[in-house]
């Protein structure tokens, strides 16, 4: 009867004392990262791709290149008919120059005839000559004035339609131009660059292929912080509020578990049903709420993987 006791007497101990150090969970979910999936801007065959699962990117770090060739030429092609733009333009110097020496001619005629016709009004006035030569050289100042009224209009109307001509073909530059600024753009897409920093996940692409706009190349994580999302029921809300510090338990071993410093930093404002894949009417009235926490990973988390959160 003695032993008996003892042996029931060690028996709770043992039982007491693994429910001592047992330590229970508040909430359990599975780890996530925010992925993002890169994917080509241009189209071509991809030259290099220098990544496999796994790897970890660098902000800003260079992967690969695409094949952009065909831009290049398109890009020379454009700078070609830039240049040549100020071949095209109209220089009206030469005509307005025969224009300018027949309108000097005529002043100089003109200068002529006004002497003259002061020379024949003198002589009228003294009867030497009758009044009709007067009247005959004051006709022709008239028409040279005319003449050379004439000339001065054609020289503005050439210079007018010069301006007007090389402002038309001067309006191609601008849309070159950008034009030019679009497919050098196009052409430094061809290289692909890791926008952010993380571990690759999957690749989806391989060196040779042919991509396009918005094919999927690989898909990146940062796994240097995981999320952990739980549900915690109506109850337990307020045992949350954000920028709490929080235990996070995972397994490490059988019947262990490993303890890491977690953040709540998004708590939601709407209650949603149990997320099961199956549920019963009775198990669709439990209503939870989703909550978010940041744990730093210390290399042992993954992306699916269960944690255990204290608060």
């Amino acid at each position: 009867m003695k032993k008996q006791f003892i042996f029931i007497s060690l028996v709770s101990t043992l039982i007491f004392s693994c429910k001592k150090n047992e330590q229970t969970s508040d909430a359990t979910g599975t780890f996530e990262a925010t992925e993002t999936i890169i994917s080509s801007e241009v189209a071509g065959k991809i030259l290099q791709l220098n990544l496999e699962e796994g790897d970890t990117l660098a902000l800003a770090q260079k992967v690969g290149n695409i094949d952009v060739a065909n831009l290049q030429l398109q890009e020379a092609q454009i700078e070609a008919s830039i240049k040549s733009l100020p071949q095209k333009f109209n220089d009206a110097s030469a005509q307005i120059n025969v224009l300018e020496n027949q309108i000097a001619v005529q002043k100089e005629q003109l200068r002529i005839q006004q002497r003259e016709f002061q020379r024949l009004t003198n002589l009228v006035k003294s009867e030497a000559v009758p009044s009709k030569q007067l009247d005959d050289m004051e006709g022709a100042i008239a028409l040279t004035k005319k003449q050379i009224s004439v000339l001065e209009s054609q020289i503005s109307a050439q210079k007018t339609q010069v301006t007007i001509q090389n402002r038309s073909i001067n309006s191609e530059l601008s849309p070159l131009e950008k034009r030019a600024d679009q497919v050098t753009d196009q052409i430094k897409r061809g290289e692909i660059i890791n926008p952010v920093r993380g571990t690759v996940l999957t690749k989806y692409a391989e060196q040779y292929e042919m991509t396009a706009p918005g094919k999927a190349l690989y898909k990146v994580a940062d796994l240097s912080e995981m999320t952990l999302k739980v549900y915690v029921s109506g109850n337990q809300l307020t045992k949350v509020k954000l920028n709490q510090p929080v235990k996070v338990l995972i397994d490490k071993a059988e019947g262990q578990s490993d303890t890491l410093q977690g953040k709540i930093y998004w708590i939601a404002s709407k209650a949603e049903f149990t997320p099961k894949t199956i549920q019963t009417k009775e198990e669709r009235a439990n209503l939870v709420y989703a909550v978010k926490i940041h744990v730093k990973n210390t290399g042992t988390l993954k992306i699916g993987m269960y944690g255990e959160v204290v608060f």
